[in-house]
């Protein structure tokens, strides 16, 4: 669905509690908007045989951008933001729009917002109908 948009946040050799705490950090953050929704969901499974130390843990998050036409534009900014605050460590993201895949990992604040941007520009339309 168009207006659904995910948010997967890892970070290699954090522990379990690092990526629930982050995870919570942003749903929070994110609830503070008017969206329809922000629902915290399972990531994708461990892969077999793989060890944790080798795994990075995913927190995973379901955003309903609902109807509104800033709705994309409001998260985006909401994560970006937070994003600039984990401080040295900056966690891998990854969002999901329809068929669209933004992944961010090792990037510059610059650089997130640039892909940001992009992102939200070839989104432009999202919530508009």
């Amino acid at each position: 669905m168009e207006n659904q948009l995910q948010i997967l946040l890892s970070e290699e050799g954090a522990e379990a509690e690092h990526v629930a705490r982050l995870t919570g950090y942003l749903r929070e953050e994110l609830l503070q908007l008017d969206l329809a929704d922000v629902t915290a969901v399972p990531g994708p499974p461990v892969p077999p045989g793989a060890r944790a130390e080798e795994t990075a843990l995913i927190g995973a998050l379901m955003v309903n951008l609902g109807t509104g036409a800033s709705g994309l534009s409001e998260v985006l900014n909401v994560v970006r933001e937070w994003w600039g605050r984990c401080h040295g460590r900056h966690p891998s993201l990854r969002l999901t729009l329809g068929d669209d895949v933004l992944v961010i990992s090792g990037a510059t604040d610059e650089e997130v917002g640039e892909a940001f941007d992009l992102f939200l520009r070839r989104h432009s339309t999202v919530g508009t109908q």
